[in-house]
């Protein structure tokens, strides 16, 4: 049965109607019609969906809306404006790290969440932060560079 939820997403509150049990990517999509998070696999796999929730990043496919509660939930679309992108956005363009697009997503939130615990992280360190982000593409090394190169202009 649908119910009245409040979801705190990119810094103000929402209302949604839905079932407890549906997962938070569907309210992000559906009814607040966000389309920086992905659906990719479903299965908490592959990243494409991936969100952060009190800051830690997350894989919003598998969340239930109902276990979200008060958390503060950041999209792709909360990190920075067009007028003022977030530096992963702006390393994202600048290293030309997307190519169909799919991943990229996945690949900031999962790395903003890299960058507010580890400003300075080690290319290990990235690559670990990344490891469960699949990029089909192969534009790894560009991603990789995208976050080195924003490594110490985020502030955590």
């Amino acid at each position: 049965m649908s119910q009245q939820i409040t979801l705190n997403v990119n810094g103000e509150a929402h209302v949604v109607h839905a079932e407890p049990d549906s997962m938070l990517l569907y309210a992000l999509r559906d009814n607040l019609g966000l389309r920086g998070p992905k659906f990719g696999c479903g299965l908490s796999q592959c990243g494409a969906c991936t969100v952060l929730m009190d800051g830690k990043a997350i894989r919003s496919c598998v969340m239930p809306i109902s276990a979200v509660g008060s958390a503060k939930i950041i999209t792709l679309e909360g990190l920075g404006t067009a007028e003022r992108p977030h530096p992963l956005q702006t390393a994202f363009i600048a290293e030309q790290a997307a190519q169909c697009g799919y991943c990229i997503n996945g690949m900031i939130m999962q790395a903003a969440s890299l960058l507010q615990r580890n400003p300075q992280p080690s290319r290990d360190d990235i690559k670990k932060a990344l490891n469960g982000n699949l990029c089909r593409c192969g534009t790894h090394m560009r991603i990789v560079r995208a976050v080195e190169r924003a490594a110490g202009r985020v502030s955590g």
